[in-house]
């Protein structure tokens, strides 16, 4: 089982960051977060890294259902998708898999919530 969705995708790299973050709000998605890697490593180790950006994604109700089937489900969330410009300049999305990313809890209810969330995350990426 792969842990994640992806696909590469033609258009430059702050674009990509605001299609997903559309594509993350038409599914019903917000960003909590906004890591950008690139600037944190040249900050913190001041080494040169690739455009490469992590994206906190939450939809709150199915994350309110999460919560009440599983209590520390919170050391999961928010689902995470990554935007990282690849050597030859093109731009990858990524979505963690939420059902792999779970599947080591044995909880149906949150089962149940993850497949759903896994869809809306699935179809995130193919309407890229």
């Amino acid at each position: 089982m792969t842990y994640h969705f992806s696909k590469k995708i033609e258009r430059p790299f702050d674009q990509a960051i605001a299609d997903v973050t559309a594509a993350l709000q038409a599914e019903g998605f917000g960003v909590l977060t906004t890591i950008d890697v690139k600037a944190t490593l040249k900050k913190k180790l001041d080494v040169d890294f690739r455009p490469y950006t992590i994206l906190g994604a939450c939809n709150p109700n199915f994350a309110y259902k999460a919560l009440q089937a599983e209590d520390k489900i919170g050391t999961m969330l928010p689902c995470n998708v990554l935007v990282q410009q690849g050597a030859d300049g093109k731009v990858e999305v990524s979505a963690v898999d939420p059902v792999a990313s779970m599947a080591a809890i044995e909880n149906p209810a949150l089962g149940e919530v993850a497949g759903t969330v896994r869809e809306m995350l699935r179809r995130v990426i193919e309407k890229l």
